[in-house]
């Protein structure tokens, strides 16, 4: 690991981290062994290969982790790959409690990473869910039929805004909310 390829908010990341800080540290020593350069976005450690994100470094309550935001792509033949929740499609982790863990699996996290980086050189991409593959909620679909121009300003929007909005009415458990959580987002307009 050579000094010019560190970058600073990442040391002072490091300096203000209160948990995971020898975890941290591990890590970052492994992924910049793989030759990437360092950067910081989204209030973390990321790693990237010409421009393109190949991992994060992340901590969390209960572990820290590698996150591969092409994780899906990997072979992950060693089952260490977690998919965090069932709405992420491409992302995937690698957690850890500590730095024994870490060291054990450093070659095995190395050949993560170098897949990481041929799937960004091949300009391999995650094939998202299409909205039409989301289960459109029963209130949603009332509304679309009784307002027609609602349907085509939201067959508008972009894939993602459209899988967001699905997944957001989606998660209410009562009818009522969400018929309440449609009516609010159609009056935004």
């Amino acid at each position: 690991m050579t000094n010019n390829k560190l970058n600073p908010k990442v040391d002072e990341f490091l300096d203000k981290a209160k948990k995971w800080m020898e975890e941290y540290k591990t890590l970052r020593k492994i992924v910049l062994d793989c030759e990437l350069t360092e950067e910081f976005k989204w209030m973390n450690p990321c790693y990237t290969f010409e421009k393109k994100n190949i991992v994060l470094i992340h901590g969390f309550k209960e572990y820290c982790a590698l996150l591969f935001p092409k994780g899906a792509l990997l072979q992950d033949s060693h089952g260490l790959l977690i998919q965090q929740t069932e709405n992420v499609q491409g992302a995937r982790q690698i957690r850890f409690t500590n730095v024994q863990e870490i060291v054990e699996k450093e070659d095995i996290l190395k050949a993560y990473i170098y897949e990481a980086i041929e799937i960004e050189k091949n300009g391999l991409k995650v094939e998202a869910k299409k909205p039409e593959e989301l289960v459109i909620p029963e209130e949603l679909q009332r509304k679309f039929d009784d307002t027609p121009a609602l349907k085509t300003a939201f067959e508008a929007l972009t894939p993602g805004r459209q899988r967001a909005y699905i997944l957001y009415f989606s998660k209410a458990k009562q009818s009522k909310t969400r018929e309440s959580r449609i009516e609010k987002y159609t009056e935004k307009g």
